[in-house]
């Protein structure tokens, strides 16, 4: 079993940056693949940011956030990250940590954290 914990969400204006971060426990941290996941107000919930295994050395991105978001892992904190840059208004959601077994099939999730982004 695998415990999530977001953190770093807020309120910032458009062009703004910020880090989120989740810290993991339970499991052994390098077996699972990581995700970004959020969600806005009536809205589904959407891909944002994945990253693979161990060393994490493949990343995918959902095409909003290409070119202005990065996912890391940190293994030996047992967190990983989501540096937004560039934010926008549209970008406003509750942004969930996911961990799971394979790179696209994630079965433990966090509580989330709100970003708020405003124009």
């Amino acid at each position: 079993q695998v415990h999530l914990v977001e953190s770093g969400g807020g309120m910032v204006q458009a062009g703004d940056s910020l880090r989120l971060a989740c810290a993991a426990s339970g499991g052994t941290f390098t077996w699972y693949a990581l995700g970004w996941f959020r969600q806005a107000p009536g809205k589904e919930r959407e891909f944002v940011s994945a990253i693979s295994i161990g060393n994490g050395g493949i990343r995918r991105y959902g095409e909003s956030v290409k070119g202005r978001f990065v996912i890391s892992r940190d293994n030996g904190k047992n967190a990983v990250y989501l540096q937004m840059n560039s934010l926008k208004p549209e970008d406003t959601a509750v942004y969930y940590c996911a961990a799971g077994s394979t790179f696209t099939s994630f079965e433990y999730w966090g509580l989330g954290t709100q970003v708020t982004v405003s124009s």
